[in-house]
């Protein structure tokens, strides 16, 4: 009739008794006694034009070309859409026969998944499931990064999908809902310490602060830049509150392995050769090859460290903190223990030993979800 079809030609169009037209058109009061009297039927409206989610139409549409073995890109060209929007909501909403291998998609079905996964804001899984959250909070105490946490989880509940994250699912908790979902302090959680993400930014220009000859990164031997062998060492030193006080720290750039320096007297040049001597010393000849450091004035006697233990000093061009990535990332691992801000000569030599245990302890994904502990004995054992 919206077409101009007089009523009794839509009804013998349609196929149904002129009586039961008018009853659609105006509805039907005259039900039995009890019976709820039926409203007026109302053709639902059909969204127009362009729209971000696929319609109910469009749904219909997919499946009339489904049944007549149509391909995506043709439903998707008809339709207006990318191919990969018409395949990802076949593969969504869809429904599966379990133990035959097929499947068939009905519309208005999948109109309705598509309605129900649609309201904002959705529950979260942490949120929902307490053993999830607690394992996660269990873990970022001991201060495990949250994709560590992540890869724990599926190797710890292999056959329960409901214990699986991403590492972005956490972060999301921690930034967006900290109190909420995983109630801890976030400068407690994660190791940057901050409560919101920023944008990186172009480090700071850094000047030489001597000129002792030095020998640049750029002459290091080849074998130390794929990491496949080891002996190769990144150093660099965490200062502490207005710099009278710092901690120095080695890694091993294949095992990742970490050893701190004591430097309990200063950071002077001297006080660092002798700390870089006294660590090194005990290891086995194959684990010393090669130290790389910045441009750091604490190096003025790398020459002397030289002669003691046969290891050769290499240097970082300026500001290109890159050139030993390993050692900057572990420096912010240890941000964690020794906070800026604060006094670093209050910690022993056992502090600096059970930290450093601490971080050989964790597992790595760049060594396979080893820890560097494991790694390293694998070394010394072969």
């Amino acid at each position: 009739m919206q077409q101009g079809y007089s009523s009794k030609e839509a009804c013998r169009i349609v196929g149904i008794d002129v009586r039961t037209g008018k009853k659609w058109r105006n509805g039907d009061r005259s039900r039995g006694q009890g019976r709820r009297p039926l409203p007026p039927a109302h053709r639902p409206a059909v969204a127009r034009g362009s729209s971000r989610y696929l319609r109910e139409d469009e749904r219909i549409h997919i499946a009339d070309r489904l049944r007549e073995k149509a391909t995506i890109r043709q439903i998707a060209s008809e339709l207006g859409r990318s191919p990969s929007t018409v395949s990802r909501e076949i593969h969504r909403n869809r429904t599966v026969l379990h133990g035959y291998g097929s499947w068939y998609y009905r519309p208005h079905a999948a109109q309705a998944r598509a309605d129900a996964r649609r309201p904002r804001p959705k529950p979260k899984k942490i949120d929902r499931n307490p053993q999830l959250r607690d394992f996660i909070q269990k873990h970022l105490t001991l201060r495990w990064s949250p994709e560590q946490i992540c890869h724990a989880l599926r190797a710890q509940f292999p056959h329960r999908p409901e214990m699986h994250v991403a590492h972005e699912t956490i972060y999301q908790a921690l930034y967006l809902q900290g109190r909420g979902e995983l109630r801890r302090e976030l400068a407690r959680a994660l190791r940057s310490g901050r409560t919101r993400r920023k944008p990186r930014r172009q480090a700071q220009q850094r000047q030489p602060r001597f000129s002792t000859p030095m020998v640049m990164i750029s002459e290091r031997p080849a074998e130390a830049l794929d990491r496949a062998i080891p002996g190769h060492w990144e150093g660099d030193l965490v200062i502490g509150k207005n710099g009278g006080s710092a901690i120095g720290t080695l890694v091993e750039r294949s095992t990742r392995y970490v050893m701190l320096l004591h430097l309990p007297e200063g950071r002077t040049a001297e006080h660092v050769r002798d700390a870089l001597t006294e660590t090194v010393q005990n290891l086995p000849g194959h684990l010393k090859r090669t130290l790389t450091w910045d441009q750091g004035s604490e190096m003025g006697r790398h020459h002397e460290f030289t002669l003691a233990t046969d290891i050769p000093v290499y240097f970082c061009d300026p500001a290109s903190p890159w050139q030993r990535g390993s050692n900057e990332n572990t420096n912010g691992l240890l941000r964690q223990y020794f906070p800026k801000g604060t006094n670093l000569s209050i910690h022993s030599r056992e502090d600096l030993a059970a930290v450093a245990a601490e971080l050989n302890g964790r597992p790595r994904k760049t060594l396979g979800w080893e820890t560097p502990a494991e790694r390293l004995h694998k070394l010394l054992t072969t």
